[in-house]
């Protein structure tokens, strides 16, 4: 059974309340059609009856609840709640309402936090920041972690590395400014993330040109602090490095590089040393070794929230749906 097949079968076992703000995009309906019918989550859809009228035409949404973000009885404890949230920012209550009314995201986020919605997906017509901006706003870093990134979920076929050809890799799609405490975060974020999805225990190398101060360079000192502000913060998890990459993953040269690490040779989850490197990397799994990568999925925020590619399928967004229904489990 595929990955994902295993995480749309975790989501039904306890559905969740996951907001779709994009009601002006047609994959939207296409895919809730489909979540509705699996049964992987309860469905609200943010739209004016115009909206979904238009956009929605001809797709099932049988159990969805539709939210008009003009008449929703509710809107007022969100403006409220909003107001509370970011009176220091100078937000009033006619800000509010304006950008609620012009960004749905903002309601979709709302209702996260008022515990109307365990969680929300956005991004098939918006950028990334319109996705995460209104996240961290409303919903902040969860306690302790001071960053989001991104992490994906990659599946490689005929591959005995990591777990069986399942590995986790961040961050590849959020934060392009990772320094040594940041780089922790990720570590541990995505240790969290492997154990989650997976089910197994997570191995954690800290990548790097460098294994074990085989180079000297700023950016190899960078991922050695990191290694140890990790093991310091995340101390229930096994995480290593500086670890090259094929120290990382292949046992006959983790002997050599690396013979004392609990982890070379046998990691499954990849922590790049920057973003750059992070995205290049998973395209090249991706593309190269034909391999399924699911995500960007976000890691750090106090609830799920995922961000979608604008390029993305119908199906894209199901199985984003169903992953974070599992990331809302996760955090009852």
């Amino acid at each position: 059974m595929a990955i994902i097949d295993e995480i749309k079968a975790k989501a039904k076992q306890n559905k969740k309340r996951i907001v779709l703000p994009e009601s002006m995009d047609k994959r939207t309906y296409e895919a809730a059609e489909k979540i509705l019918k699996e049964g992987i989550a309860d469905l609200i859809i943010i739209g004016t009856e115009e909206e979904i009228a238009e956009n929605g035409k001809g797709y099932d949404l049988t159990g969805a609840t539709i939210i008009n973000p003009f008449t929703d009885p509710n809107k007022q404890k969100y403006i409220d709640k909003f107001v509370e949230l970011r009176a220091k920012k100078g937000v009033t209550p006619e800000i509010a309402k304006e950008q609620m009314e012009k960004d749905y995201m903002y309601y979709a986020c709302l209702m996260c936090k008022c515990g109307d919605a365990d969680g929300a997906v956005s991004g098939a017509c918006h950028s990334t920041g319109n996705t995460i901006r209104p996240a961290l706003q409303l919903l902040k870093t969860k306690p302790g972690i001071s960053s989001v990134s991104g992490f994906f979920l990659m599946e490689v076929p005929d591959c005995d590395l990591g777990e069986n050809g399942l590995f986790v890799f961040a961050d590849c799609a959020v934060d392009p400014n990772l320094d040594a405490p940041k780089l922790a975060e990720v570590a541990g974020l995505s240790a969290e993330s492997f154990k989650n999805f997976v089910g197994a225990d997570p191995k954690v190398a800290m990548l790097s040109f460098s294994t074990k101060g085989s180079a000297k360079h700023d950016d190899v000192t960078k991922v050695a602090d990191a290694v140890a502000l990790a093991k310091e913060k995340f101390p229930q998890y096994a995480i290593d490095g500086e670890l090259q990459l094929d120290a990382a993953l292949v046992e006959e040269v983790a002997k050599l590089k690396a013979p004392d690490s609990p982890v070379a040779g046998k990691a499954n989850t990849l922590v790049f040393p920057s973003l750059e490197a992070g995205n290049i990397g998973y395209k090249l799994v991706q593309r190269l070794a034909k391999a399924n990568a699911y995500g960007p999925v976000l890691q750090g925020l106090a609830m799920p929230v995922n961000d979608l590619s604008r390029g993305c399928y119908a199906d894209d967004i199901v199985g984003v749906v169903a992953i974070t229904a599992v990331q809302a489990q996760m955090s009852e």
